[in-house]
């Protein structure tokens, strides 16, 4: 099974992070309307509830935003995926429709705030990812954004480098419609185990819903301890 630890590098610029492992068997299609349903009244609630300022002061957000300042990197200029997603709302805009998986995160990431990794996990090289940060002249192909300059970035690597950032996902583990083993990383820079454990919960219950899962298994995380039993 796959494990995870917290690189000193991050833990000295957010001692308090706490994130989750979520893996579970799935089956991906192109669409799901159900989904979508759910997709569109969550877009309505948070165009009525926020605005591209209050956004901002979101704690899941606000402590993202912190951490990319803490490690050198404009938080403005390379936005965490979750506010990038939820200011796309604020313009009036829809999320971007890809896969049902794909969506499907997106959609747990906008109800929670958090920047979240969805990955192919038959594509992931070993069997333990290192949060650490991002290097000069790192190589890194962010999915649809082309090279990624990811030097200060938070950034999961396996055996063959980088994978993951709150920015973007890699291309080379992305989800596709051949998918079968999802692996998804929830990042809590704000602290709030709570919180992350619910939104482990809620994609679980998405995944049985919408991917013919039975929601798989997922564990927390954190700076200072092991990985905790599969949940």
């Amino acid at each position: 099974m796959i494990s995870v630890d917290v690189m000193p590098e991050i833990a000295a610029a957010c001692p308090s992070f706490v994130g989750a492992c979520l893996v579970a068997k799935v089956v991906n299609t192109p669409l799901d309307t159900h989904l979508w349903e759910k997709i569109e009244a969550t877009q309505t609630q948070l165009r009525q509830a926020l605005t591209t300022e209050t956004l901002k002061q979101q704690p899941s957000i606000a402590a993202t935003r912190q951490v990319y300042k803490a490690l050198g990197k404009d938080p403005s200029r390379y936005r965490p995926a979750s506010e990038a997603l939820i200011r796309r709302l604020l313009q009036g805009k829809n999320l971007y429709q890809a896969n049902t998986l794909v969506d499907l995160i997106n959609l747990a990431s906008i109800v929670h705030g958090y920047s979240i990794g969805g990955f192919d996990a038959s594509k992931i090289s070993g069997t333990a990812l290192h949060l650490g940060v991002g290097k000069a002249g790192e190589p890194y192909e962010g999915i649809g954004r082309g090279m990624l300059n990811i030097e200060g970035l938070p950034v999961y690597r396996d055996e063959l480098g980088g994978i993951g950032t709150p920015t973007s996902d890699n291309e080379r583990t992305k989800l596709t419609l051949d998918t079968r083993e999802l692996l998804v990383l929830i990042n809590g820079y704000d602290g709030n185990e709570a919180r992350v454990r619910e939104n482990a919960t809620f994609i679980s219950n998405l995944l049985r819903d919408h991917c013919q899962s039975d929601g798989g298994q997922f564990f927390i995380f954190k700076p200072d301890t092991a990985n905790k039993t599969w949940e």
